[in-house]
């Protein structure tokens, strides 16, 4: 049986953070330009072997990432990383993005957070312009700093509101500390009219997914897989329509789950829990997003017609605007009644 194109397929990116969406290649390209000395891990050209669910594993990733952001040094660093994600976002079907950035990370070296934000987001205009693709950024606090550090960068987030700033996040470990520890920051961005979006239910089960809904007002969950362990959360996400960023490459890579047919992408999809497909970190984890998709298709025997609702939900979770999700939902109804690849 013949099947259609999963790249051509028009969809949504809610799931990707900054420095891992940055090519392989360049990631060699300006660790040569700042003399920055790679571990094999990062230079051999193949995917690192990761595992995180120990302590251990954890900060090998975190080590790992932290190192392929050192790379980012100037202005024109930040451009080019963001340029090429818009077209590699544009050679996988995407056609908007919401961009996960802790601007703390790249502060040091670029000025300052306003200056690092602005920056960022002056990327994002420039890029999106001259890739068609949406692009939108939602700041995140970081769970292994401080709740105070949390409520900067939530105002600060507010403070661009109009200017590209959609969301904020949650990210890093879910199993050190609590989510209301950071349930004031998440307040302060809600006021701003901000989505919450924080990170639960991967390294941590469905009890994080909870803590984010009840502690932190979230309106969509980073990840949110292990919500399929519980089928009262399950209901709950789907009665409230909260959308899932399920990443299922990352959710293998990390150990969560020990083989792709592990992951429950048709549990939760069958459970009316709406999903955003996300490829999380391309450049550690080895896959983009329409990779994501071919997972759900070959692995999950997802038909076309359940991939193309898989791209609607991933818009309807979006905070596109409303004319950009009907330009978007009608393309989707017309790859999904063109002709078979």
């Amino acid at each position: 049986m013949e099947q259609r194109d999963v790249a051509a397929l028009p969809k949504a990116h809610l799931h990707l953070h900054f420095t891992g969406s940055m090519r392989p290649a360049t990631l060699l390209e300006l660790a040569v330009k700042h003399g920055v000395r790679l571990p094999e891990a990062l230079s051999s050209g193949t995917p690192p072997k990761l595992r995180a669910t120990d302590e251990r594993g954890w900060f090998r990733f975190q080590r790992l990432y932290d190192t392929a952001r050192s790379v980012l040094r100037d202005e024109s660093d930040i451009r080019r990383l963001v340029r090429e994600t818009a077209e590699d976002e544009v050679a996988d079907g995407s056609r908007w993005l919401e961009i996960q950035v802790d601007p703390t990370s790249y502060a040091p070296r670029l000025g300052g957070l306003i200056p690092t934000i602005e920056l960022v987001l002056d990327a994002v205009r420039e890029a999106s312009a001259a890739t068609g693709v949406g692009i939108r950024v939602l700041i995140a606090a970081n769970r292994m700093k401080s709740e105070m550090d949390a409520r900067t960068l939530a105002r600060l987030a507010v403070r661009y509101a109009d200017q590209g700033v959609v969301g904020f996040g949650l990210s890093n470990d879910e199993r050190r500390g609590l989510a209301r520890e950071f349930d004031r920051a998440f307040a302060i961005a809600r006021r701003g009219g901000l989505l919450a979006a924080p990170h639960g239910g991967e390294l941590a089960g469905p009890e994080s997914v909870r803590d984010c809904l009840d502690d932190l007002g979230a309106g969509r969950i980073g990840h949110g897989v292990r919500a399929a362990e519980d089928p009262r959360l399950l209901q709950r996400l789907a009665d409230r329509q909260i959308t899932c960023e399920v990443c299922p490459a990352s959710n293998v890579a990390l150990g969560v789950y020990e083989a792709p047919g592990a992951v429950p992408l048709r549990a939760l999809f069958e459970s009316g829990v709406p999903l955003a497909l996300g490829a999380d970190d391309p450049l550690l984890f080895g896959s983009r997003l329409a990779e994501q998709y071919r997972l759900a298709r070959e692995v999950h025997g997802f038909s076309d017609q359940e991939l193309a609702e898989l791209a609607r939900q991933s818009v309807r979770g979006s905070r596109a605007p409303e004319g950009v999700r009907k330009e978007l939902l009608s393309e989707i109804d017309l790859w999904l009644t063109g002709p078979a690849a």
